[in-house]
């Protein structure tokens, strides 16, 4: 009982570390997905300036992103797919039934970028943007809010004060960017302009055709050029609009979530340390309580080295036999969140870190033999004729 309660710092530290390691590789299982759909050419071009950007400023006032500077990045042949976005307020409704998903505006080329299907019907056409059609595509979220039959097809919804006939459903593809993209809907680029009077855009989405960097480049040069802006040192707070990529989205969030996780782990770590502590002791009181075994042991023959590695061993041991229980306890409540989390996060899902487990239980091991070394050579050092006088 005395070694396990020792043992328990190691326990926590070591499961400490599985556990959190475990959730940040789930985490980063979830980010990787929210840009899985989002093909590594892909880019987006928000109104307004420095990092921030997006919807929010727009509200604010940031009509920078026009659709004459739609038209102009639709000659370059750099990109292609282009899909601009225009946000409808309000909520769509079906008699009593009423769904807050989200409303846009978009044409055909939306559906290619974010790589969705339809499951029912079809998605929007050339030709609802030309002829203005209110004819409307709904996520499957929306079909459960608004038609709890399930028979969504050729039935009207009303928006604002317009009634569109539903021709398509989308394939169910979870979370983009922490957003549920099943509860959105979609009608045409020009009906969304007409309704909102909006002379800009709130977003434009687009692949690169070639190089992604030469790409990246003619995009920013050419609205900067048609905004009239001089900016040779490439600062982005200069520029009325922001250009991210999938790429750039990536590798914020997972910076984010690696800085997290190993600060967490750090922290947790810290219980090695205390474990390491509570080993030495227990160490030193065993050295006291065996002065007479050690000086027997020594007067038929062990060896100062004997003595040494036996309580050296006994350390480790212990440290090891720590470090595996918590292993197990950290794997088993990783696992736990992780099904706990899952109901509510369909994207996390059950991971562990092999070279965390491994670093951990060779941190533990480490940590044994450190703080083992003082108490065994104490125990070495001891005079076998003290030693057996010892009371």
């Amino acid at each position: 009982m005395r070694s396990f309660l020792t043992a328990l710092g190691i326990i926590i530290g070591v499961g400490s570390v599985v556990l959190m390691t475990g959730v940040g590789k789930s985490m980063e299982g979830v980010i990787l997905g929210q840009i899985s759909t989002l093909g590594a050419r892909s880019m987006v071009i928000f109104p307004g300036s420095g990092p921030e950007g997006g919807e929010s400023l727009v509200s604010a006032g940031y009509d920078s992103l026009t659709f004459s500077d739609l038209d102009a990045l639709g000659k370059l042949t750099s990109v292609t797919n282009l899909s601009p976005i225009i946000f409808i307020p309000g909520e769509a409704t079906y008699g009593r039934e009423s769904s807050n998903g989200q409303i846009i505006g978009t044409n055909p080329n939306y559906f290619v970028n974010v790589s969705v299907e339809e499951t029912e019907g079809r998605l929007l056409l050339e030709s609802d943007i030309r002829g203005a059609k209110n004819i409307a595509v709904i996520g499957p979220d929306v079909v459960e809010n608004l038609f709890p039959s399930g028979n969504a097809m050729g039935k009207k919804i009303t928006i604002g004060d317009r009634s569109f006939t539903i021709v398509g459903v989308t394939e169910s593809i979870g979370s983009q960017f922490f957003q549920n993209a099943d509860d959105r809907i979609f009608v045409p680029l020009s009906v969304a302009k007409a309704m909102t009077g909006q002379k800009y855009l709130n977003f434009v989405m687009m692949q690169a055709t070639g190089s992604f960097d030469l790409a990246f480049a003619e995009v920013k040069g050419l609205l900067r050029y048609r905004h009239g802006i001089h900016n040779p040192k490439d600062d982005s707070d200069k520029d009325d609009f922001v250009v991210r990529s999938s790429a750039q989205a990536s590798d914020i969030l997972g910076t984010v979530s690696i800085s997290l996780t190993l600060f967490i782990t750090l922290i947790a770590g810290i219980s090695l340390i205390v474990g390491g502590i509570g080993i030495m002791n227990i160490m030193l009181v065993a050295v006291s309580e065996r002065t007479q075994e050690i000086g027997l042991r020594k007067a038929v023959g062990a060896r100062k080295r004997d003595i040494l590695l036996q309580f050296l061993i006994e350390a480790i041991l212990l440290t090891i036999i720590g470090g595996l229980i918590g292993m197990l306890f950290g794997i088993f409540f990783a696992y736990l969140g992780a099904q706990i989390v899952h109901r509510f996060l369909e994207a996390y899902n059950f991971a562990l870190s092999p070279v965390a487990m491994v670093a951990a239980l060779v941190i533990a091991s480490g940590t044994g033999l450190v703080f083992g070394i003082y108490p065994a050579k104490k125990a070495a050092d001891l005079r076998p004729i003290e030693a057996l006088r010892y009371e």
